[in-house]
């Protein structure tokens, strides 16, 4: 795999609100209804469980309870991520998820119009999440958008976004 040409950090993400892009990112990965389950990272085990170990099954809003990727400053991009796991049926699953393939333009992905975000706003890397959950696994970002006018009007604190952006989901 070819890595992306790398671009200036210091104007990648604070250019035009329609062509954010990022040249580094901070993952975390998460395991829901599996046995075993491995998720291996730029040479990293985010999650590293016993071969026995099962893990419950995803609750509601569970994806609220996610904070900030806790992996951060990774270079774009390494390696694929190696995830190893058994579904509740007990079916032994092994997949390469390439990040880098995902993300091949470097965009940011945000559910914000470009129009609501001032121009020259700083955007820091943005996080990247791997959620195994029985069979299927999905691949999320998340990144910090600030807004010229706050979700809550008087509210300064709701300035900006922090939207789930799915970008790739497969079920094995």
């Amino acid at each position: 795999m070819s890595t992306p040409a790398p671009f200036p950090a210091d104007t990648a993400r604070t250019a035009g609100a329609s062509d954010l892009r990022f040249d580094a990112h901070n993952f975390e990965a998460h395991c829901y209804a599996t046995t075993g389950c491995k998720v291996l990272y730029n040479d990293h085990y985010h999650v590293r469980d016993a071969d026995d170990a099962t893990r419950p099954p995803a609750g509601a809003d569970h994806r609220k309870r996610w904070s900030g990727a806790s992996y951060i400053g990774v270079k774009n991009f390494p390696a694929p991520a190696v995830v190893t796991w058994r579904s509740k049926d007990g079916e032994a699953h092994r997949a390469e998820v390439d990040i880098g393939g995902i993300f091949a333009e470097q965009k940011i992905l945000f559910q914000v119009p470009p129009g609501d975000i001032p121009e020259n706003a700083y955007i820091a890397d943005p996080d990247i999440f791997l959620e195994v959950d029985d069979r299927t696994i999905n691949v999320f970002m998340k990144a910090h958008i600030p807004l010229k006018a706050p979700r809550v009007p008087g509210n300064r604190f709701t300035n900006f976004a922090e939207d789930f952006v799915l970008a790739f989901t497969r079920t094995y």
